[in-house]
């Protein structure tokens, strides 16, 4: 299923500049590692060494939180949208 995948600007650089392409996927960890077959070094800003999502990135479907969904196994629907945020601190 194809969906288009959001992406932030600091990891621009890795789809070539892109701020959304398109990735194929059952699941948002099937977009996901898609994704890093497209565009190597995605998995490794957003995963830590023992394959679990960073804690300061937030992946939404339709602008739903994945942490309350289904995680990585959320399912996708074709023409869905994924948005990868990085998770914003300050004071």
């Amino acid at each position: 299923m194809a969906v288009t995948v959001r992406i932030p600007t600091p990891l621009r650089q890795l789809a070539g500049g892109a701020a959304a392409v398109t990735a194929e996927g059952a699941t948002v960890g099937g977009v996901l590692d898609d994704m890093e077959r497209q565009h190597p070094g995605f998995k490794e800003r957003l995963f830590d060494e023992q394959g679990t999502l960073r804690r300061f990135v937030n992946i939404y479907v339709g602008g739903e939180d994945i942490r309350f969904l289904d995680d990585l196994d959320t399912a996708l629907e074709t023409g869905q949208e994924v948005s990868i945020v990085p998770a914003v601190a300050g004071g």
